[in-house]
């Protein structure tokens, strides 16, 4: 029965009741999609390398090496000689290494040329491995193997050439059009740059850019210049990632590396670049955070007014319930629950927008951002806001109900 008179209480004033959820409706989807995206890009930003125990290149800072190694943003200061390179990784602490060399684009997407050591020891997530939808690693010079978003934006598939374009606007007009590449494996999504990413042999960027000569003469090179030789070395890379034999040998790894009198190198802990980018845009999830809680301070303030100008309206009301023997006190949380019910529905209607928002925009923001929203608002965070959006709205009642409380313990004087 308490229900049903908070019900037909809230019906009785429908329109400022409409007015009031549309409201909380708005906050509830307003904080909730702010503390889910601000939660989901720091889950992929997190897990989009695993398992690489440091990221080496040339001189400069640590958030712009792993920018540009990991992420694909921005540009190197400098190359680092393939001899440099392979100095270091004859260290008998490194496990195995993967080098990589950016420079290119297709379409507005970056190319990485690399080894297969790419796809053996390459990992992101909880050191899940890339696996292939499609076709297999590249063994010839003049392979490609592309990310799931390449292929599906651009629908290439297995046997299609590409031409790559030097430097990396959208739109070029240095092609590398007399040396095309073949498509010969699709990698599996993985919500992380590798699906935007287009990878070819190390041997690949460094034909694409020599004076080769063209035409059917130049087919032999496919299989590495010559049947039965071995592929010329690159003459440098731009960045490589290392994994160890013993996680106890990183900082002394780190050091013999950053003191390299041969070359100046810079080598990262991928968790520590990481955590220290995230620092810097702690500022901007403050900010958000506090637009996000101003929404709803803004909401439940309108819905204890809309509570608190209706109390002068329900004299007869009131009036009506203490001649059936309704206490004060039932008055009071009468007015509780209907901000209760006001409540729950916003987060209903809130939370339901919220989903079918995430759902429609999710492939738009894989393929411009490269961050993936899970649709799953039930999590440990979600749930504590909702559960302090209660509350704050428990209290924003409590004022009106405290005044009708008044009211009707005056009917008892009369």
């Amino acid at each position: 029965m308490f229900l049903t008179v908070a019900s037909k209480s809230l019906l009785n004033r429908k329109g400022s009741v409409a007015m009031t959820l549309m409201a909380i409706s708005v906050a509830i989807f307003v904080l909730l999609g702010i503390e889910h995206v601000r939660q989901q890009a720091r889950d992929s930003f997190a897990s989009t390398v695993s398992g690489v125990d440091l990221i080496v290149g040339a001189k400069t800072g640590s958030l712009n090496l792993l920018l540009y190694s990991v992420f694909r943003i921005g540009s190197p200061t400098d190359n680092i000689r393939w001899e440099t390179y392979e100095q270091v990784v004859a260290d008998p602490a490194v496990a195995w290494a993967i080098p990589i060399s950016l420079g290119d684009s297709h379409e507005g997407y970056r190319v990485v040329g690399t080894t297969s050591a790419y796809f053996d020891h390459f990992s992101y997530g909880k050191k899940r491995r890339i696996e292939f939808t499609s076709g297999a690693p590249f063994e010839g010079t003049f392979d490609a193997v592309l990310g799931s978003e390449v292929a599906k934006t651009l629908g290439y598939k297995i046997d299609s050439e590409i031409v790559l374009a030097h430097g990396l606007a959208t739109t070029s007009f240095s092609l590398h059009d007399n040396k095309p590449f073949t498509v010969v494996g699709i990698l599996a999504p993985t919500g992380t740059p590798v699906d935007q990413t287009i990878h070819v042999p190390l041997q690949g960027i460094d034909a694409m850019h020599s004076d080769w000569p063209q035409g059917p003469s130049n087919l032999a090179v496919k299989s590495g210049a010559e049947p039965g030789a071995t592929p010329a070395k690159p003459e440098s890379i731009t960045a490589f990632m290392l994994g160890l034999k013993s996680k106890m040998s990183i900082f002394g790894v780190q050091r013999q590396i950053n003191d390299l009198k041969e070359e100046p190198l810079m080598a990262i802990l991928p968790g520590v670049a990481l955590a220290e980018l995230w620092q810097m845009v702690g500022l901007f999830e403050d900010v958000l955070r506090l637009i996000s809680a101003l929404v709803l301070l803004a909401a439940v303030l309108g819905l204890g007014a809309v509570l608190l100008s209706s109390v002068r309206e329900r004299n007869q009301e009131i009036h009506l319930l203490r001649i059936l023997g309704a206490p004060p006190y039932y008055l009071f949380f009468l007015i509780e629950m209907e901000a209760v019910l006001i409540t729950l529905a916003g987060m209903l209607i809130g939370g339901a927008s919220l989903y079918v928002a995430l759902i429609l925009v999710e492939d738009a923001l894989f393929a411009n951002f490269g961050l993936y929203l899970e649709a799953d608002l039930l999590t440990l965070e979600g749930l504590s806001i909702l559960g302090a959006v209660l509350l704050s709205a428990t209290v924003a009642a409590a004022v009106p109900s405290v005044q009708i409380y008044t009211a009707a313990s005056r009917y008892f004087e009369r």
